[in-house]
């Protein structure tokens, strides 16, 4: 598998993951200049009838070699996630609204992917 299709079927699965907890999926690989977030999703509250805007940066690994996905949500790259996440809500005239940044990691190897979900990863908008 190249790392394109690896990628993409990491985000499908962390995706589906996400909608199994009751997360929307509002939009895929948001784009603005040179950053991207893999996923903007809506995440209900419990027991209210809020929630937040969720960006999720997704990392999928089939191996060790470039080490885990964890590490690779380096500080450069929060920042350009930061960049995207405020374009998204200018975009949609949604500044102030409740939003936060999730990381997903997607293994994949023999069997069963694992999948490893960091709500509150790395900060939130208000």
């Amino acid at each position: 598998m190249t790392t394109k299709t690896i990628g993409d079927r990491g985000e499908t699965l962390a995706a589906d993951f996400l909608e199994g907890l009751g997360y929307r999926i509002m939009e895929r690989n948001y784009r603005f200049d040179r950053a991207e977030v893999d996923l903007v999703a809506f995440a209900p509250w419990p027991d209210d009838d809020g929630g937040d805007l969720v960006f999720v940066e997704v990392k999928t690994r089939s191996g060790d070699g470039f080490g885990t996905g964890e590490e690779a949500v380096t500080p450069a790259k929060q920042l350009l996630l930061r960049k995207a996440a405020e374009a998204f809500l200018y975009e949609r005239k949604l500044e102030g609204a409740p939003a936060r940044f999730d990381v997903v990691t997607v293994r994949l190897g023999h069997g069963a992917p694992e999948i490893v979900h960091y709500p509150h990863a790395f900060g939130m908008f208000f």
